[in-house]
């Protein structure tokens, strides 16, 4: 039975203003369109091209976008990662205002981690805020801890100070310098510093938590968020990616929307596809960092030659550095890096991707067996999802984190670089590392990240534990249109 408007809960999603925030929450939004509710998605004019699929598959009466821009000094070149953020809270009165105009407001909020002021906001409203958290639960926990239980003992830890999580599984112990980058970027009583602290703490105080993840990958930590966040309410949707349009798409033949899931292709998919087509199951290496890493000079170098030396066939997505991250420089520029000589040298066995890949789609393909990745938790779900050999290259943020669940809790991927802004592989070790992911040696790992592929699956389908937890989720979103009513 069709839900009108009037009928079905009105909700806020805001996500973090990056492709990597924006596209998991979209997958969301997708789900709950699906379940009948109405949708408004707050955007930032760059991210306007993502929401093309998501707003030519819904009709106009269950999702509208609230297109807000940000100041300009976020764009320049140069800005740190607390300047940006703290100008997301800006928006805060723009919001407020909106909301208060709205005939049929939302009921709930749901925005990402990062954006934690939105709690007091909600507060002056007087609706529940939900937090997306597009990462998995083991980073959750990582930042709560060293929010709630170190963040005041840390500015006096020299860097490579051992961090350690006995709540976790395995206590895993960390450099300081992989886990902490935002608390050590200022010191306490700094109002940057101040921000991020009640940012994560109002991340506790939430009405509900979302977690981009599933029971069979992370079921100790998802519960651990409940006893540790001390949350009833959460809920484990993921892999969102399973769930989204594109997927669907994906599923059942038709790959056409796959191309544009993130951004505009660099390449056709269909010529990707026809490369992909002649080469044997299981055989090549897909190579990306993410929408925002981007290697330096001598890392990229050390790929380069890895990759021709190990004789693989692989695809390789060399994005440039985007405009607004002012660290790295033009001659750290990966694509620019990598000469039409080197292209021409490995021609049949490498395809170099300037720009966005359709990367679903290539890692959904048979003949990939195996990616390397930076282990953002989008690129983790993606492999998982399509049951491909992850090597691990941690760059920044969640990544070492991720890459430790990994290797030493899930021994769902192989280490291929120990990872750092600078670190620069052994060439002919990481050769050695491609040629074991997709030969017989492989053949063990792949056979477990393809078992946590199938409970993937399973979770998403009806009955599964991810499609209970939304089920769940827009119980309570309904329950709390009706008591509005």
């Amino acid at each position: 039975m069709s839900i009108s408007p009037n009928q079905s809960p009105h909700v806020l999603l805001f996500p973090y203003p990056t492709a990597g925030h924006v596209i998991p929450l979209l997958d969301l939004a997708n789900l709950l369109l699906t379940k009948g509710l109405t949708i408004t998605i707050l955007v930032t004019p760059p991210n306007l091209p993502l929401l093309d699929p998501l707003l030519s598959t819904h009709p106009s009466t269950s999702i509208q976008r609230l297109v807000l821009s940000l100041p300009e000094l976020v764009n320049s070149s140069g800005v740190n990662f607390a300047t940006r953020l703290r100008a997301t809270a800006q928006l805060h009165d723009t919001v407020l205002e909106w909301f208060q105009s709205q005939q049929s407001p939302p009921v709930a909020i749901i925005s990402d981690f990062f954006l934690g002021w939105t709690h007091h906001l909600a507060a002056q409203l007087g609706v529940p805020r939900v937090v997306f958290w597009p990462s998995g639960a083991h980073h959750a926990l990582i930042l709560h801890h060293l929010w709630h239980n170190l963040s005041e003992k840390i500015s006096s830890m020299n860097e490579d100070s051992m961090i350690s999580f006995p709540s976790l599984p395995n206590s895993p112990a960390y450099p300081l310098w992989q886990v902490a980058e935002l608390i050590t970027q200022s010191k306490p009583g700094e109002p940057d510093w101040e921000f991020f602290r009640d940012n994560f703490l109002s991340n506790a105080r939430s009405w509900g938590i979302i977690i981009n993840s599933f029971r069979d990958l992370e079921d100790t930590c998802i519960n651990l968020v409940k006893t540790e966040i001390c949350h009833d309410e959460v809920w484990a949707i993921g892999p969102l990616v399973l769930s989204s349009s594109a997927s669907t798409a994906a599923a059942t033949g038709d790959t056409s929307a796959l191309s544009n899931r993130g951004g505009s292709s660099a390449v056709p998919l269909d010529e990707v596809m026809t490369w992909l087509d002649d080469k044997a199951d299981d055989s090549v290496v897909y190579v990306c960092f993410g929408s925002r890493e981007v290697l330096t000079s001598q890392q990229t170098d050390a790929l380069a030659a890895a990759l021709e030396c190990s004789g693989v066939h692989f695809i390789w997505c060399a994005r440039e550095a985007p405009q607004n991250k002012g660290q790295v420089s033009g001659d750290d520029q990966t694509s620019a890096l990598l000469t039409m000589e080197y292209e021409d040298r490995v021609a049949g066995k490498g395809l170099i991707i300037r720009g966005w890949a359709p990367q679903v789609a290539i890692l959904q393909h048979r003949a990939v067996g195996a990616f390397l990745t930076h282990c953002g938790w989008n690129s983790v779900l993606e492999g998982v999802a399509a049951g491909v050999v992850l090597l691990t290259w941690p760059i920044g943020a969640d990544q070492f984190a991720n890459a430790g669940l990994l290797v030493d809790e899930l021994g769902l991927a192989i280490p291929a670089c120990l990872g750092g802004p600078k670190v620069v592989p052994d060439s002919t070790k990481l050769a050695q590392v491609f040629v074991g992911s997709v030969s017989v040696d492989g053949q063990p790992k792949r056979a477990k990240v393809v078992e946590m592929r199938d409970a993937a699956s399973r979770a998403v389908q009806n009955g599964g534990s991810s499609s209970k937890d939304l089920d769940d989720l827009v119980k309570h979103l309904r329950d709390l249109k009706q008591e509005k009513s």
